[in-house]
């Protein structure tokens, strides 16, 4: 079950989503983390933030709207509080990080080079839910790579790019953080979306907007994914409506590396180690006894 993105290794190709797993320790008494590829923590920025005001969470029909805002501790209070906890287990630890500048994702990334026990470093150019930065760095290609270049030249793990949907051409933003020293691009994050209250006639969300995630994206994410494959050749993580084995193997297929779960976690707390193990029976039953041998078998 093993994988390697690059200089990255795996135990096995599922990892956990940003925002959808807390940092780790809050799952911890459901899921064996050291069943998981790796473990993707709640975005991290220099400061800590309150995020949005509630409401900021609303179920959809296949899926969800979320308005978090990138609530988040800060990079120093993670690396004091968080990481001796994820050190323990034998486990990929990637930090997802985000910035309203490019002197702040700057700042994020040396400090947890720095730092014992993270292994990669996931670059958020996409999330729609912030005033500033967010997903206005994903969607112009010259300042995704300009925010690249600048995380690259912090750094000496490999840097995960990840990508917003909500542009015209996907494929273009990958090419673009790819050539500006990108070592994996990760997608999708969140499609924008909104709810509206028939009674009260205003927006379920507080932000009007949020980003819908869940099983109904993933057509769409599975999709992108496959495009973006056509164009680079880094390794690419698949990220978008993954409920069960056969999501996950559909996004290996068409040429995914690896896959990241998320709103599955909140239905079911065991899902990652779930899609594990369902991922395990394929292999056996078809007579399969490498996973690799699923990435890229995808037949147009």
């Amino acid at each position: 079950m093993a994988v390697k993105l690059g200089r990255l290794k795996l135990n096995n190709p599922v990892m956990t989503a940003s925002g959808t797993f807390g940092y780790g320790e809050e799952y911890a008494g459901y899921v064996d983390l050291n069943r998981l590829g790796a473990v993707v923590v709640k975005g991290l920025s220099l400061k800590p933030r309150l995020g949005n005001p509630p409401p900021r969470i609303m179920e959809t029909t296949g899926g969800m709207l979320n308005s978090i805002g990138l609530q988040n501790i800060g990079v120093e209070a993670f690396i004091e509080e968080k990481l001796p906890f994820l050190r323990k287990y034998d486990t990929a630890v990637i930090a997802n990080i985000y910035g309203e500048t490019y002197d702040e994702f700057k700042k994020v990334a040396k400090k947890l080079s720095l730092a014992k026990g993270v292994h990669a470093l996931e670059v958020n150019i996409s999330c729609p839910n912030v005033k500033k930065g967010g997903a206005s760095f994903g969607t112009d290609p010259k300042i995704a790579a300009r925010v690249t270049r600048t995380v690259k030249d912090e750094t000496g793990l490999p840097v995960i790019v990840k990508l917003t949907p909500n542009v015209t051409d996907i494929a273009q933003i990958a090419e673009s953080v790819e050539k500006a020293g990108a070592d994996i691009i990760s997608l999708i994050n969140t499609l924008t979306g909104m709810s509206v209250d028939l009674n009260t006639r205003c927006p379920h969300l507080k932000n009007i907007t949020g980003g819908l995630s869940g099983p109904a994206i993933k057509p769409v994410a599975l999709r992108m994914v496959w495009q973006v494959i056509q164009r680079v050749s880094v390794p690419v993580i698949g990220i978008g409506g993954i409920m069960t084995a056969e999501d996950a193997l559909e996004f290996l297929m068409v040429g995914a590396k690896a896959v990241q779960i998320g709103t599955a976690n909140f239905i079911n707390p065991l899902a990652t180690v779930e899609i594990i193990e369902g991922m395990e029976n394929y292999l056996k039953e078809n007579g399969i006894n490498d996973i690799n041998r699923m990435i890229g078998s995808f037949q147009p």
